[in-house]
């Protein structure tokens, strides 16, 4: 089964400079990205590629991430996907839950697939109280 990695794991394996990684996480999340990559497990979204390739300070960086991120291929995201994240979204925010669009992306094509979300952020967390998602446990 594929695992939906969210921006905030790729972030603290590839983006993050040593020293605001937190010890105690940095090196358990990035064994399981590692085991998840040679598992070959990893999903790949396109608005979580854009997140990751955002903001880069210079185009050596931006280059090399984007070299590294060319191996993870964009699942298809259809209208569909799109309807099921706008259906979330108002799902939650009527229970006073915010997020952001590619939030709700993610978790419209988790539900959809049935793949677990593998994130560092614990908004996913809020959303289960109204989404019936699947956290990968690192």
């Amino acid at each position: 089964m594929k695992v939906l990695v969210d921006t905030s794991v790729w972030s603290q394996a590839f983006r993050r400079q040593k020293q605001e990684i937190v010890p105690n996480t940095s090196l358990q999340v990035v064994q399981r990205l590692g085991s998840l990559i040679e598992d070959g497990r990893v999903a790949m979204l396109s608005p979580i590629r854009q997140e990751l390739l955002s903001g880069i300070k210079t185009q050596a960086q931006f280059e090399s991430l984007k070299h590294i991120l060319s191996a993870f291929p964009d699942e298809k995201l259809d209208a569909e996907d799109y309807e099921m994240a706008a259906n979330s979204f108002n799902a939650c925010r009527q229970l006073g839950i915010q997020g952001s669009n590619t939030d709700f992306l993610i978790c419209a094509v988790s539900l959809a697939k049935k793949w677990p979300i593998f994130s560092l952020d614990k908004d996913f967390e809020r959303y289960q109280k109204c989404l019936p998602l699947i956290l990968f446990v690192n």
